[in-house]
């Protein structure tokens, strides 16, 4: 039952506190694409690929005291921090089991625009459809993100980062 969860603190030790939900979500849902063991569902929504799953996992945590989420007032929404407490250190390290190296990409993910994760991760969505048809849906259904051509490209080229990482 915990292994799912361990999997997910271990995604905290390696970035530290992540600010906001949706850069989580886009954060493991990379990851999963980039082959790491998370199992999670994900459905496309509004912001992109969105797991509730993920979200019960999450809330999960914080009831067990493992994660700190801290809400914040930021001008018209609530941006929300995640960091592992101590007892969720030390559960960890009590409870470690062989999972692939992150090599460094919860890290580097988390030094990203939740912005560009949410573009990286709708590209990596849509990975079965030719570059263009991937260009078409995100231009579509982010329009409101005003992506251009550059950014997309920066979006494949980063993927192409992280996957260097990974193998």
């Amino acid at each position: 039952m915990l292994k799912d969860h361990i999997k997910v603190m271990k995604v905290f030790a390696e970035a530290g506190e992540i600010i906001g939900r949706k850069k989580l979500q886009k954060m493991v849902f990379i990851g999963k694409k980039l082959q790491f063991p998370f199992y999670e569902r994900y459905d496309f929504h509004f912001y992109g690929p969105y797991s509730e799953e993920l979200t019960l996992r999450i809330e999960e945590l914080c009831n067990l005291g493992f994660l700190q989420e801290m809400k914040e007032k930021k001008g018209g929404y609530f941006q929300y921090r995640y960091s592992l407490t101590e007892i969720g250190e030390q559960f960890l390290s009590q409870n470690d089991f062989e999972m692939p190296a992150l090599n460094g990409c919860m890290k580097a993910m988390n030094d990203q625009s939740s912005r560009f994760l949410e573009l990286v991760s709708t590209v990596l969505y849509f990975e079965d459809l030719e570059k263009e048809e991937v260009k078409e849906k995100v231009f579509t259904l982010k329009s409101k993100q005003r992506y251009t051509e550059e950014e997309v490209e920066e979006a494949y080229h980063y993927i192409e980062t992280l996957k260097t990482k990974v193998h």
